[in-house]
Formats: structure tokens, sequence, C-alpha cells
């Protein structure tokens, strides 16, 4: 019998047969979404490479129809021009529709003129791009050209409390050439010298080659009130001054460290605020409030993108942009206080603080010596530059940003801490002695005072500023309790301002070792303050034991920042510091008027290798207030090296003025 095979072979063929069938509808279907997806990645390629300034490769993905009518360098040129000089960023496409590869889709842009949108068609051929200038904008032909116009925005100025500009739009003279009217070299040679710069630089400058005869050459820009200036350089032929518009501090030195300066801006700078409106010749702020406000006082450029014909005359606009000037930012100061401030101490390295302690608002900011911003816009030659930098008096460091010892000022802080601890009593007498150690474990190490009031309670110690009677009540009131007083007044943790200060500190690893507490109940040991912050605690004093947030920017918003001490132990401190000044043996007594009541405690830090070093340096201090509650103010001022010239007395009596010239106005 044989073995039929018929019926299954049939069934095996109709089986492979539907499988081949599948296989084929399956590719078919695979090539067309393939041919779609290919051309649609085709065309996000290319826009990436655009995001990427990749010009170079954008041209090896356009169609060879397309490279014959634009050869690579007119390609990769016209695109960099165009899309760098609208400064697109944040590309995107989304492809609408697709038939016989030509693709409808949308394009969206950020540029120099807002967001772009607009929807466009290509057709892809071979996985190649057919390119023409209508890719860029579809109203885009060969022969146009796309023009950006710029408004520039006005800088915010920077404002007293009471709208005196700091710091605003001024006037200047740009210094230029004009080529075909110079006489000769020796005109050079002249112009270097009266504008600090050098005959070869001027000589590449006017060496470009857009140099026409009788075009205006810029060189630099000078202050237009240098009439001495201005009539030495209009003597040389060829020599052009045009009024320009600048950034202009009127006050100079006297607000430089607090309004900061602007300089042009750096490679690393457009990098970091890409997008943001910047170009290779804007200014930024670089410091103080110019720095902090850089956003608010910058604005918006406007800007418009139109396409314009070989007549330039405009077929059309891309984008338009309003131009939003900067913000004004008020400050709290008192500019008069601030100048007054600032030339009692000019000659000297200082810092002062004024404080409205109610309020928390800053009234002076002032660092001695100082630097004037207005020369950041004009510039420096290198011998100024170098002049500027090497000044042993640092004129560039800003003194109110940093922490420097207290010395006797900390007496005010640490009696106050032990009174509101319950650790310490007013009355108590602690002994007058003139030199003191604990114990012999100290060694030849000696706590020492220039004045032992007998009896040696707390307001006759702050009256004399007994340094043996703060070390005792140092170790009285103990480690534990001054360390939580420390923290209750925020040292050692970042002031909230809108300038960065370096914080205050005063830990260390011996400070559990009786010589560097008894060494910190009088300012020295391993403390050391931030003016501001020293300002900020003494008006607790004034202000029932409330520490406003200190804040140099106008506001109608104040915020308690600490509430160290009860309204009783403030009136005891504030009683004692009244008396500073009220008793003739008081060591602020030369403050004492019959106009106004004042509150006071000096200082002197000492800076030495040890105890017996007699090369070392002394830094004086003032913290002083108004008690009259209808004008508020505390003024803390530090200044270094007062060894010699009256230690803190030097520096209450230079404070004297300006503190009564504002209490009078």
């Amino acid at each position: 019998m044989g073995v039929v095979y018929t019926n299954n072979n049939s069934k095996k063929y109709f089986i492979i047969g539907g499988i081949v069938g599948i296989i084929v509808i399956v590719s078919v279907v695979l090539f067309f979404l393939l041919s779609g997806n290919n051309n649609e990645g085709t065309l996000k390629d290319f826009y990436t490479l655009i995001s990427e300034k990749k010009y170079d490769e954008m041209y090896d993905c356009i169609s060879e129809e397309s490279q014959k009518k634009y050869d690579k360098e007119t390609f990769v040129t016209r695109n960099q021009n165009i899309y760098e000089g609208i400064e697109a960023n944040q590309l995107s496409i989304e492809v609408l529709d697709e038939e016989d590869n030509q693709l409808t889709y949308q394009v969206k842009m950020n540029t120099v003129a807002g967001e772009v949108s607009f929807e466009n068609k290509t057709t892809i051929e071979d996985d190649k791009i057919v390119w023409d200038d209508s890719f860029i904008f579809p109203d885009l032909t060969q022969n146009d050209k796309v023009r950006v116009s710029e408004d520039e925005a006005n800088r915010g100025r920077i404002l007293d409390r009471n709208g005196k500009m700091l710091a605003g739009q001024g006037e200047a003279y740009s210094v230029g050439l004009v080529r075909g009217k110079l006489n000769g070299e020796n005109d050079y040679d002249q112009l270097a010298k009266l504008l600090s710069l050098t005959k070869e630089s001027i000589q590449k400058t006017m060496s470009a080659a857009w140099i026409q005869d009788d075009s205006f050459v810029p060189l630099t820009t000078i202050p237009s009130d240098d009439t001495q200036l201005e009539n030495q350089l209009l003597q040389i032929p060829g020599v052009q001054l045009n009024t320009v518009e600048v950034r202009s501090y009127p006050y100079g030195e006297i607000t430089s460290h607090l309004t900061g300066y602007m300089q042009q801006v750096t490679a690393e700078d457009l990098e970091k605020h890409q997008g943001e409106g910047y170009t290779e010749t804007s200014m930024i702020g670089r410091s103080g409030i110019e720095a902090a406000y850089e956003k608010q006082l910058k604005g918006t450029n406007g800007a418009t993108i139109s396409i314009v014909d070989e007549n330039g005359s405009t077929k059309s606009t891309v984008a338009t942009q309003e131009k939003q000037d900067g913000q004004d930012i008020t400050l709290t100061i008192d500019i008069d206080l601030q100048k007054d401030l600032y030339q009692s101490f000019e000659n000297d390295q200082s810092a002062s603080v004024a404080m409205n302690p109610t309020n928390g608002e800053v009234l002076a900011l002032v660092s001695t010596p100082s630097f004037d911003s207005n020369n950041f816009i004009y510039g420096f030659s290198t011998e100024e530059w170098d002049a500027l930098n090497n000044d042993e008096a640092q004129p560039l460091t800003n003194r109110f940003r940093s922490t420097w010892v207290p010395g006797s000022t900390m007496k005010s802080i640490t009696a106050a801490i032990g009174l509101e601890t319950g650790s310490l009593d007013a009355s108590k007498d602690f002994g007058a002695e003139m030199k003191w150690q604990k114990d012999s474990s100290w060694g030849d190490y000696y706590v020492t005072t220039l004045h032992a009031p007998n009896p040696n309670n707390l307001k006759n110690a702050l009256i004399y500023s007994d340094n043996v009677y703060f070390a005792k009540a140092a170790l009285e009131i103990g480690k534990d309790n001054l360390e939580k007083g420390y923290q209750s007044l925020k040292i050692g943790e970042d002031i909230p301002f809108e300038l960065a200060l370096t914080k205050s500190q005063y830990t260390s690893d011996s400070f559990d070792k009786d010589i560097q507490i008894a060494d910190s109940g009088y300012g020295q040991g391993q403390i050391l303050m931030n003016p501001v912050q020293m300002a900020s605690i003494y008006s607790s004093f004034m202000n029932d034991g409330k520490m406003m947030t200190p804040h140099v920017v106008k506001s109608t918003e104040t915020s308690v920042w600490a509430e160290p001490f009860s309204k009783k132990t403030t009136d005891e401190i504030k009683s004692d510091l009244i008396q500073v000044v009220e008793d003739s043996h008081g060591t602020a007594h030369s403050l004492k008027n019959s106009q106004f009541q004042l509150a006071a405690k000096t200082g002197t830090g000492e800076i030495k290798e040890s105890q017996d070093d007699t090369t070392g340096t002394e830094i004086g201090w003032l913290s002083v207030a108004s008690t009259d509650s209808s004008n508020p103010i505390v003024i803390t001022t530090m200044v270094e090296d007062v060894k010699g010239r009256g230690g803190s007395g030097y520096v209450v009596d230079h404070v004297k003025q300006p503190l009564m010239s504002y209490l009078q106005r």
C-alpha cells in the first residue's frame, strides 16, 4: 500500500503562502512608514545641526541640485550670519503633513526679537533636503537680506532714599580720529600720551580694512567735564569728540563699594547669560548693587527682525519686540550721611554702617579707602590698574563685607547674654583688679585692663570698659550660655542682606578652655564680627531686644531677624550705654551734647602674635545710637591701625560730626 501526501502538502503550501503574503504586506507598510520617518528624521537632524551651529555639516545634508545653486562658502556664510544674527536658539519643529516627499511643518525658535513661529514646506530627495533661502524664512529669496534693528533699553538708575541718583545715565566724549585729516605720525605720539594709550595700539586700530579717509574711528571714552584734556585733544588735527551716553556715578568714590561697577562682558559672561540679550559690546554689573540687581537694572532690548529686498526696502517683518527699560532701584541710603562718613574716614582703612534700629534700613554703607566706579567705564591704563591693585591701603577691598576683631564693643553683648540667661547679676561687684588670672594653670597669661572702677559692677565696667570684669563675667556666664547667646544673635550664620557679607564667627577648637572663654568676654579670643551684624545687634538694644533684618534696598516690608533679648535686658544695657556717654569717665564721653541723648560703646581690638607682642596693630570700634525714638539711628564704625592715633577715641572724634549733622537734619 502506498502513502498519500496530497492533503498534507496542500495544507503546508497554504500555510507557507499565507506567511509570505503577510511578510509582503508588512514590508510594504514598513517601507512607507519608514520612508516617512526617514524624511521627518532627516528634517529634524538638519534643525539639530542649526542649533549646534554646524553649518559645514548642514551643507552636506542638502541635495546635489541645491549644492549646484549654492556653493559651500556662500551657504555656510549666509546661514551663519542669519541664524547667529537673530540669536536663534531653542529651535523646534513639528511635521504637520507629508505628501510625495514634501513635508509641511511648523518651526518655533527664540530670537533677539522674541519667539518666532511660522509654517514652512520642504522636499526630501534621497534623504537630502532640497534647500533654498525660503527654508530659513518662507518670504526670503536669494537676493534678500535679513535685518535686525535693535532698540537698546535704558539701564535702571540706582537712587538714594530721597531720589538722588547714585548711578544712572550720564554723558561722556567718545574720542576718535578721522584718518584723512591727520597731519602725520607725530599726531599719534601726542594722542597716545594724552589718552594713556600706546602709539602701536592706535596705529593698529586705524589700519582696519573698513576705514575710509572720512571715517570716524573711536579710540576711547573720556569724561565730558575734563575741559583741559578736551582742549588739548582738539588741538590735534583729525581728532573728533562725539557726545555719548555712559553709565555715570555722580558721587564717585563715596558710593563705589556700595553701587559697585560695570565692565564689558567676557566670553564667560556671554556663555553664562546666553539668550539674555548680551552681545560682545554689552556692559554687565560686576560688583555691589550693579551685580546683585543686574537682571532688574538691565531691562530688555527691543528688536525687529525684517526681510529687506536688494534695494533695502522692507518686504515683511518676521518678529518685533518692544524694549523694556530697566527698573530703578531705590536704596535706603541717605547720601548726605554716606558722604559725611566717607569724608571723615577717607584717609583711613575703615567701614561704617548706619542703620535705623526700628526697621533695619541701612542709612549708610561706607568702605574706605575706595575707588571710582567711573574709571571702570572709561578704562584704565596698565599703569593705573597696577597702581590701584598694588596700593598698600587696598582700595578695592570692601571692608564692610569683612569680619574684624570686635574688642570692647563685645562687652555689651557679653553683658546682655549674661542678663538674658540669668547667669550674670548686674549689681555684683567683681572686685577692682588691673591684672588678673583665674589661677596658676594660666601660667604667664594675665588679663589686663587700663581702668578698674570701684565698685566693679556692670554699669561701671561698661563706663570704664574694664577687661578684667568681662573676663570674669564670661567665666561666670559659662561656655554653654555664651554659645547659646551667640546663636540667638545669629553669629556664625549667613547674614540676610542684598550684598554678600562674610559671616561673623565665634567658634574655635579651644573655645572650651577658660582662657578663650575669658578673652571672648571682652572681644578678643576667636571672635570676629561683621560691621553690618554688629550694627544690627546694637540696634536691638534700642528696639526692645528685636534685631530687624538689615536691608539696603527700599521696601515697604520689614522683618525681625532675631529676638535675642527681652525688653528688661535691653533697658539695662541701654541705660548703661547712655552713661558711657554721659559719665565723665565714659570712653565715649566726648559725644555728650545738649541736644541729643546718645548711647555708645567703644572698642579696641588687638591683633598681635602673643600677649607680650608690642608690634601688633589695633582696630578701633564705635557703636553709637540716638535714644530719640522719633529720630532713630545706630552707627557702627571700624577703623584699622588706630594704635598710636588715639585708639577708639580716634573713631569717636571722627563719627561725631556725621552723626550730629544727620540728627540736626
